[in-house]
């Protein structure tokens, strides 16, 4: 055989090196705009002025979709070490960010790759976002909240709920997390779901390549 001549399994090897480079570049760039829309969060008019809105799980669902759910959590991973670099809570948030991420990156991404129809996006993505909403209730209540505490006591944090909602009775952190942040973190999951899957099959091919 001819020393130029490229075995089968040699070819086979490139095309995975290939494959692998592309899902890198992908991972990396989906990252660097998840980092970017961590800093463009707003406040929410139902929600405390400390909770903010912000849309940087979107990147990392699209990398779930398009190469598989590691991905999409290897993208919360770096986004949230990145943003380490710059936090203003100790890396409680950003743990906090990166275990609800993964949440719902991990079944969205899961389910699609099951079946890649448009149905199974959906599916997934629902699923997802319901999964991030549950996993928020212990993540805020165990994690994030007694770190705050140290910062706000936890009798002004209730009050701030209560004057949104001055008709139920919010005399707990766990009644609060339930009334107001569960459901904000499945309608957050839900908006970077509807985005997503509007976008996603006109990129698809910039992030799959040929593959």
């Amino acid at each position: 055989m001819d020393s130029t001549q490229m075995t089968g399994q040699d070819l086979r090897k490139v095309s995975g090196n290939k494959v692998n480079i592309r899902k890198m570049t992908v991972t990396a760039m989906l990252s660097a705009i998840a980092f970017v829309l961590m800093f463009l969060d707003t406040a929410v008019p139902i929600m405390p002025s400390f909770i903010k809105l912000d849309l940087s799980e979107l990147p990392a669902l699209m990398a779930a979709f398009a190469l598989g759910p590691v991905w999409g959590v290897i993208v919360c991973f770096i986004k949230n070490a990145l943003h380490l670099l710059i936090t203003q809570t100790g890396g409680i948030g950003e743990l906090s960010n990166f275990i609800l991420g993964a949440s719902f990156v991990i079944p969205a991404g899961y389910i699609y790759q099951r079946k890649k129809t448009k149905k199974h996006a959906i599916l997934g993505a629902v699923v997802g976002a319901f999964v991030m909403a549950a996993i928020s209730f212990p993540s805020n209540l165990y994690i994030v909240y007694p770190v705050y505490y140290n910062f706000m006591p936890k009798e002004v944090i209730i009050q701030a709920y209560q004057v949104l909602a001055p008709f139920a009775n919010l005399d707990t952190i766990g009644k609060c997390l339930l009334m107001f942040n569960v459901p904000f973190t499945f309608v957050k999951g839900m908006l970077s779901a509807i985005i997503t899957i509007l976008i996603y099959q006109p990129l698809r091919p910039l992030l799959k390549g040929n593959n």
